[in-house]
């Protein structure tokens, strides 16, 4: 029976950690990699019979690198913290690995907001790469908004995750601060030129896109919610972005 390791990047992740776990309790091995977790995630995980691996934050891509660096198995299983394998998914997952017809494949992930599942806003038949076989590929380096790096078909599965994210709009803004944080420094990094006039035009363009073009109003208040809050995050992003290019011409004159 060809085997399978889960492998997960986390901090403070004690309130969805073990609904995680739980769903993972058929693969061969659970590998979680602990970037300073001060709660009870760690204490969760070794109930669970987890390997930890303790480390500095890393940025996603060379985190989830290390995760899949350090499982034991050449079949891989990457899923968030605030995810959770659909026990009909099992099935169809290991049938898949167990064929050994392609070096990868996509999983449907299906997620809540505030929670409700939210059907549409692009949200709604979203497929993530989340099986593949680490002989052939890993994570690039991208310190957020990381992908796997590998060639060949790539196929659907008919099996799905579900994404238990922001329960709360405190936990969205905590992320959409972190995230465009990342993402502005991203821009930077590569050296594009912007103007911050853009940045209301590109929120605007996010929020139409999700509510009207992507169907986000059949999602009801939170639909809107959903498509206003994402809209902030793009010009947050694009408003740090602007601040990074700034400061760097203020440093340059003195």
């Amino acid at each position: 029976m060809t085997k399978i390791s889960a492998v997960i990047i986390t901090k403070n992740e004690e309130a969805n950690i073990e609904r995680c776990l739980k769903s993972l309790h058929w693969t061969d091995e659970i590998v979680v990699v602990d970037s300073g977790s001060t709660d009870a995630t760690l204490e969760i995980c070794k109930r669970y019979g987890c390997k930890i691996v303790e480390t500095k934050w890393l940025g996603y891509g060379k985190t989830k690198q290390l995760a899949v660096n350090s499982a034991s198995h050449d079949w891989i299983l990457s899923i968030d913290a605030d995810e959770e394998v659909s026990p009909e998914s099992i099935e169809i997952i290991k049938d898949a690995v167990a064929n050994g017809k392609h070096k990868a494949y996509k999983v449907q992930i299906k997620s809540f907001y505030l929670g409700k599942l939210i059907n549409h806003s692009g949200w709604g038949n979203e497929f993530k790469l989340r099986i593949f076989n680490k002989r052939y590929g890993n994570y690039n380096d991208a310190p957020v908004h990381e992908t796997v790096l590998i060639e060949g078909e790539k196929p659907k599965l008919n099996a799905v995750f579900y994404h238990h994210t922001y329960p709360t709009l405190e936990k969205q803004c905590e992320k959409i601060n972190r995230y465009s944080t990342l993402q502005g420094k991203q821009i930077f990094d590569k050296g594009k030129n912007y103007p911050l006039v853009l940045s209301p035009i590109f929120a605007l363009n996010k929020f139409v896109t999700m509510y009207f073009f992507k169907l986000g109003f059949l999602d009801g208040k939170e639909g809107f919610i959903l498509a206003f809050t994402s809209s902030c995050g793009v010009f947050m992003k694009y408003a740090k972005y602007w601040k990074l290019k700034r400061d760097k011409k203020i440093k340059k004159v003195n």
